[in-house]
């Protein structure tokens, strides 16, 4: 199964999200959208496919949202997008693509939507300690 994922290594739901991912026994393709950011059409897509608007595809924690003055309601798609594409830390992540579906990764279990359920066969425990896959692979949140 083809799968990628936009990455930031720095993130404790990205590095979940990515360990999930190959705890099921897929290699994804890993773009670190800080060092790669999507390009704008990528970027849209991404966000329509997870059934998000721009506005829930922005990251406010350890971003500089409120200094751009991003939480005016004045603002369009096209100018919250033009934000994302020059500050690429607003982008909120991890977002991850498979023939399944297109989600925005947080809480990191939501990838668990779009892998294949049979892929699982043992427990899987966060970095926090918080369990989400139990004996035989079973989904436990």
């Amino acid at each position: 199964m083809d799968v990628t994922i936009y990455h930031n290594p720095a993130c404790g739901t990205s590095r979940n999200t990515l360990a999930l991912i190959r705890h099921a026994g897929l290699e994804p393709t890993v773009i670190e959208y800080l060092k790669d950011p999507p390009s704008r059409e990528q970027l849209a897509t991404m966000i329509r496919d997870a059934g998000l608007t721009v506005r829930q595809a922005i990251r406010e924690k350890g971003t500089p949202y409120e200094a751009l003055g991003l939480g005016d309601p004045s603002l369009g798609d096209e100018q919250l997008l033009d934000a994302m594409l020059t500050e690429p830390i607003l982008i909120n992540r991890p977002f991850v693509i498979t023939p399944m579906g297109t989600r925005l990764c947080r809480p990191s279990e939501a990838v668990l939507d779009i892998l294949p359920a049979d892929a699982f066969s043992a427990p899987f425990v966060k970095e926090d300690g918080e369990a989400v896959l139990g004996e035989g692979g079973k989904r436990l949140v």
